[in-house]
């Protein structure tokens, strides 16, 4: 059986464990058979563990039991959360791919886009491109960053566009669950745009709610990725009489996702599961990776920029939803070129599966 190392993010955002969970499942249909991961956090600084990232006790394990190495998926470039050093990293031994992270940089109080405070460095990046056998940016945007420093780098998207390849996999909601439509938010003291905009979201969210009772929905939740959402979250419990739930299980989360009647998405991971699953969406961007990936699956015109289109925006947002949302019959035309992009997916990890084979048998591989 092949050992995987996946240094990845594992804090609080089940975003991340959706990603995750459509990884996992591909490599197995690479391998034909399960396969052992084991899971690495990108950086200790939301855990309570001392190993984290590509750091010298990271690299020692892996060296002595891993048959190869992915870092990502995740956000890892754009908000550094991922611990290098240089020199374990060159003493690693199996082959190792950069697996759809990104990089993408966040509007100003101008309306620009600009790179954040804590991005990685460029000469972070090189470190990593150097010695990484693939490298698969998850958007054009981090792509063209990336090329720009080392032309290894290709195109990888997202992972979960082939979630709905795993549906079976989802476990039965319990017999009494009405999921209704789903408000998948964030909250706006950690939505990187201007106050002015983060200052209207729960403003967007009851027109939202307004608009889903009016489209005949009997319940409607908002539901939260993240610990941190719940507290703004649980506000409409007494304000609009809508329930928050929060599935920090990635199987409950997904379940929910392909269940819903409609899901209004304030969070990329809940956007594109819910497509693959064909629920009907409403799909709001307000950062350069959304904007970016987003565009790259043919969804920009089905995307709404809160922050480019301004006081348009919440009009935009009541006729989406009274329109019906992004539907499977609409994406249709779309999954010849998912397919495209599936199967480019699929070559990249055959490719990884060939050096590994290589490395497990003789201690080497072509790079």
């Amino acid at each position: 059986m092949y050992t995987i190392a996946n240094i990845r993010p594992l804090g609080y955002n089940v975003g991340n464990h959706a990603i995750n969970f459509a990884l996992r499942h591909m490599l197995y249909e690479t391998f034909g058979r399960l396969v052992s991961v084991i899971d690495y956090p990108a950086t200790s600084r939301h855990e309570s563990t001392a190993k984290a990232g590509l750091t010298p006790g990271t690299v020692f394990e892996i060296n002595r039991f891993a048959d190869g190495v992915i870092v990502g998926g995740g956000n890892l470039y754009e908000n550094d959360e991922l611990e290098v050093d240089a020199r374990a990293l060159n003493s690693l031994l199996p082959p190792m791919v950069l697996f759809s992270n990104s990089r993408g940089r966040i509007f100003d109080r101008h309306g620009r886009l600009s790179d954040r405070s804590d991005v990685m460095p460029d000469a972070k990046l090189q470190t990593l491109l150097q010695r990484a056998d693939l490298s698969l940016s998850r958007d054009s945007a981090t792509h063209a960053h990336l090329h720009a420093i080392n032309p290894k780098d290709e195109m990888g998207w997202c992972p979960t566009i082939n979630l709905s390849r795993y549906r079976h996999c989802l476990p039965d909601l319990p017999e009494h669950e009405e999921v209704g439509a789903l408000i998948s938010v964030r909250t706006p003291g950690l939505m990187n745009v201007p106050y002015r905009i983060q200052s209207s979201v729960q403003a967007q969210i009851d027109l939202a709610i307004d608009k889903l009772r009016e489209r005949g929905c009997k319940r409607i939740r908002i539901l939260c990725n993240d610990s941190r959402d719940l507290d703004f979250a649980t506000a409409f419990r007494y304000t609009k009489g809508v329930d928050a739930v929060y599935a920090n299980d990635v199987y409950q989360y997904l379940a929910l996702l392909s269940r819903a009647d409609m899901v209004v998405s304030y969070r990329l991971h809940a956007t594109l599961p819910a497509i693959s699953y064909g629920t009907p969406t409403v799909n709001i961007v307000y950062d350069e990776r959304a904007l970016s990936l987003c565009d790259d699956l043919g969804l920009g015109d089905a995307s709404l920029n809160m922050v480019e289109q301004g006081n348009g925006f919440a009009a935009a947002l009541g006729d989406a939803i009274m329109s019906g949302g992004y539907t499977a019959e609409r994406h249709a035309a779309l999954k010849p070129r998912w397919q495209e992009i599936t199967d480019s997916q699929f070559a990249a990890l055959a490719r990884l599966k060939q050096m590994m084979g290589s490395y497990l048998e003789s201690g080497s591989y072509a790079r």
